[in-house]
Formats: C-alpha cells, sequence, structure tokens
C-alpha cells in the first residue's frame, strides 16, 4: 500500500488468481454507513482510524472514511473484501464517517455539514458504478445491536 502526504491511499496491490488475467470484480449488493463512534468534541484523523483498524484486523476495516472537515480518504480498495459488517463483507462497502457519539459518548447524529456534503457526493458516486446496491446503516443489518452510523440512512438515501 502507498500513501501520499495527505494519508489519502494511492494504490494498493491486489492478489489474484495467477491463472487469471484480470481481477476477479466483486459483487456489490450493499452500501453499509458506519460512524467511527467517536466524541464529537474529540478528533479522530484518518491516520488514527488506520492505526486503531490495524491492531484488529491488518487493516481498516472501512472502503472510505470522511472527516469532519469533508475530507474522503478511500482507505481500501474496493475489490477488497471489507471487514466492517460481519456476514455481510463479501458484497458490500464500508463507509465511515467521523463521529457519531456527542460529548458526553452518547449515541447522536454529529455530521457536520461538510461530512454531509462529502457522503451525499460518494454515494451518488457509488450507486451510479452499483447501481443495484442498497444503501443502509450498520444497525438496519439483522442481529446487529448498535446505534451505528446514529442516524436513519435507509431512509436518509433512499431516493439514490
Amino acid at each position: 500500500m502507498n500513501t501520499d502526504e495527505h494519508g489519502q491511499i494511492t494504490s494498493v496491490k491486489i492478489r489474484v488468481n495467477p491463472m487469471q488475467r484480470e481481477p476477479i470484480m466483486r459483487s456489490i449488493t450493499l452500501i453499509v454507513i458506519h460512524c467511527s463512534a467517536t466524541r464529537s468534541n474529540q478528533n479522530f484523523p484518518v491516520t488514527a482510524l488506520i492505526s486503531c483498524h490495524a491492531e484488529r484486523f491488518g487493516f481498516t476495516g472501512y472502503h472510505y472514511y470522511i472527516t469532519r472537515d469533508g475530507r474522503t480518504y478511500q482507505t481500501r480498495h474496493e475489490q477488497l473484501v471489507g471487514a466492517h459488517a460481519v456476514g455481510y463483507n463479501q458484497h458490500s462497502l464500508g463507509v465511515c464517517y467521523e463521529g457519531g457519539l456527542d460529548e458526553h459518548g452518547h449515541p447522536a447524529d454529529t455530521r457536520t455539514p461538510r461530512q454531509k456534503r462529502a457522503l451525499l457526493r460518494l454515494l451518488r458516486r457509488l450507486k451510479k458504478a452499483h447501481p443495484d446496491a442498497r444503501i443502509l446503516g450498520h444497525r438496519d443489518l439483522p442481529n446487529v445491536h448498535k446505534d451505528c452510523p446514529c442516524f436513519d440512512a435507509q431512509t436518509e438515501y433512499l431516493s439514490l
């Protein structure tokens, strides 16, 4: 993996079957929205996310991360299976925004206006690339008992 001076991933090696010339393209049926479950008064930059996930998964489990200033980082190549939604990773993309907890640590929609705009732009692009994919929040998956992403993503992005 190579990154630029802003931590943006510039290239990732994809393992392919040596007998095959082209990588196998994953079929994406879900776009799952997450929050980082960090307090709104504490920064959790992309470097912190990558470091935290590297300890647990070897690399970040999300495909995209949106910081409070509205910057969107691709943190995992879309053709790599994520580590963000147990039982659904094979056919999904994970998108996470920085925040999700108020300053007291309670679940809350803490997205800034810039994050909301960046998330909408990203979801429009992802839906164009994967038109049959459903957009939903992590909490909308069966057997998930979390508030993540701390807003009703399924309803908010239903029209995309």
